[in-house]
């Protein structure tokens, strides 16, 4: 489990769900340029948690963003999968919360999983 997801657990609340970025992220010019260090930064310190009680993701090493909300906050968690992103198994999870804010989390391994997960804690 993420050590900041792991710290910022609040009580009673447990993990139900982590995911990762796919290997997918190894494979574009961003990758190619940083000599394939950039993605292996974001594999190693990007969070994604579905709890109990809400959704954690925190993204970044130097500078972080931290994305926490409730169950009953979000709206919809959608998944958006191109063909190679079904051949290979992983999509751009959106999840819009109340009040129409949106945050995107791109090439995320099993999105669909994710997205029945959050599903199965929401109801």
């Amino acid at each position: 489990m993420g050590k900041y997801i792991n710290s910022n657990l609040i009580k009673d609340e447990h993990v139900e769900l982590e995911a990762t970025y796919h290997w997918i992220i190894f494979f574009n010019l961003r990758a190619l340029l940083t000599l394939f260090i950039a993605p292996i930064i974001d594999k190693y310190t990007d969070e994604f948690a579905i709890t109990n009680k809400r959704v954690i993701i925190k993204t970044g090493l130097i500078s972080r963003k931290s994305f926490e909300m409730n169950h009953t906050k979000i709206e919809s968690v959608n998944v958006d999968q191109g063909i190679l992103g079904r051949i290979l198994g992983y999509g751009t999870i959106r999840i819009v919360g109340s009040g129409g804010t949106k945050e995107v989390f791109p090439r995320i391994k099993s999105p669909l999983e994710f997205r029945k997960k959050f599903q199965e804690m929401s109801n």
